[in-house]
């Protein structure tokens, strides 16, 4: 049987009353955490909160993670300004599924809608070509076209 184990490192140096990085992993029994709670300018762990912050949970300015939302979020579900993520919910949303907007996915429900299957004011996708929304997508057509 492996022993469970935890992780935690900070930065001495602050900024803004945050630490410059805290990394936290794993449960620390000894303070009744059941996992790693990092709070940082860079947080790193099991649920991360920070300027930028990596983890399961993450939430912060730019969050990466299964579970991410901030104003840039990068994740399984992203939920921010611009998400990106299998399921993706913002302002700008980009993924498997995208609400958003604008929305880019293989299923995208939006404003401006574009996708396999494509849901909003103004589409594209395989059956509509809205021309509002070809004027609006024509900038990133060319990834779409591999071209």
């Amino acid at each position: 049987m492996n022993p469970v184990t935890c992780v935690r490192k900070s930065s001495s140096v602050c900024i803004g009353g945050l630490p410059l990085y805290e990394i936290a992993f794993g449960p620390d029994l000894e303070k009744g955490e059941s996992r790693g709670y990092a709070r940082g300018v860079i947080a790193i762990g099991d649920v991360a909160t920070g300027w930028l912050a990596v983890g399961g949970v993450a939430r912060g300015i730019i969050a990466l993670g299964g579970l991410a939302w901030g104003v840039v979020a990068i994740g399984g579900c992203g939920l921010g300004i611009l998400a990106l993520g299998g399921l993706a919910v913002g302002f700008l949303a980009i993924g498997g599924g995208a609400v958003g907007w604008a929305a880019i996915g293989g299923g995208a429900v939006g404003y401006y809608a574009c996708g396999g299957g494509a849901w909003g004011k103004f589409v594209l996708d395989a059956m509509h070509r809205s021309p509002e929304a070809v004027d609006f997508f024509k900038p990133c057509l060319h990834w779409f076209q591999g071209g």
